[in-house]
């Protein structure tokens, strides 16, 4: 971990990366619902207000201008946080924008348990699996402020809508730079030969501290990275299984959709093996801090490691 690095929030990244999008290409728009000052586009509409739109609470709305936007040359970027944009305007997103493939791109702030005080109605547990559900979109869940960078500054150039999920606490680094691309979407932080544990988001950091966790206790952990859950890195996913032949995953979402189903469904096509899911378990989230929802929901480097052992001795 680039641990000389002060924590930082990947929607910072977002804001950034996107003012700095603005400035190369005058083809880039931003949309935002009201919530620009949350998502960081912000900086976008400081720099650039020509250039930027805000619908005001009409989510539904915003998602169908940016595709009026993309019909007519534009690169849109839409934001609000991952629950109004994936939920309260899914139709919109599905027929205006998934459909016709058109380049939009949905960066979706305070995803997961940790918007924290809010509570179940702001907390996006699903988001991941609404979006992998559409063809044609492009679905990415970086795992820091680098990794964000990056994200949304290849975004440009990619073909076709794509998802893209920040959060709302600061996190560590985990890259140095920002990475020259994402490449194939999955990248081994740490090798090993015992299990592979694939995480995306917030929980990559927690993945690399169980693997030290299980060291102390001779069991060598992989770490693997998804950032792109679709379409995801088969070929990475399906080599670190078959080097270990067992797996655990862990994401900040439900187990029902997201990283938990994506790995599983490559596990049973090419290489079944034993497969653990740490995440929400079919359950909406509550109010509280964000740290406490994350023990309350498990969603910690104690339960992970432990769900790893769990999965080691059953798979023997």
């Amino acid at each position: 971990m680039a641990n000389d690095l002060k924590p930082r929030a990947t929607r910072e990244a977002y804001g950034e990366a996107l003012l700095e999008l603005g400035k190369r290409h005058g083809n880039v728009v931003a949309l935002d619902a009201d919530l620009s000052g949350s998502t960081m586009s912000k900086m976008f509409a400081a720099e650039f207000p020509e250039r930027f739109f805000n619908v005001g609470v009409a989510e539904a709305n915003m998602m169908n201008m940016a595709a009026g936007f993309a019909i007519s040359g534009k690169i849109a970027y839409a934001s609000t946080f991952a629950v109004f944009a994936t939920g309260r305007a899914f139709d919109q997103v599905r027929q205006s924008i998934a459909q016709p493939k058109l380049p939009v791109r949905i960066c979706a702030s305070h995803g997961g348990l940790t918007v924290g005080e809010d509570g179940c109605t702001h907390q996006s547990v699903e988001d991941i699996g609404l979006m992998r559900l559409l063809p044609n979109m492009k679905v990415v869940v970086p795992a820091d402020f680098n990794q964000t960078y990056a994200a949304v500054m290849e975004s440009y150039e990619t073909l076709g809508p794509m998802y893209i999920r920040t959060g709302r606490p600061k996190t560590p680094f985990l890259y140095d730079e920002p990475p020259a691309s994402l490449g194939k979407g999955a990248d081994i932080l740490r090798e090993g030969s015992d299990i592979s544990i694939f995480a995306c988001g917030i929980m990559v950091v927690r993945a690399l501290e169980a693997a030290e966790e299980l060291k102390k206790r001779d069991i060598s952990a992989e770490v693997v990275n998804v950032s792109i859950l679709k379409p995801i890195d088969e070929d990475t996913v399906v080599a670190s299984l078959g080097k270990t032949g067992c797996a655990v995953t862990a994401e900040e979402h439900s187990i029902i959709g997201g990283l938990g189903d994506a790995v599983a469904e490559v596990a049973s096509e090419f290489c079944p093996v034993r497969i653990g899911r740490l995440g929400i378990k079919d359950v909406f989230g509550k109010s509280g801090a964000p740290d406490q929802l994350l023990e309350e929901f498990h969603l910690t480097t104690e339960y992970l490691t432990g769900l790893a052992e769990q999965v080691i001795a059953s798979s023997k």
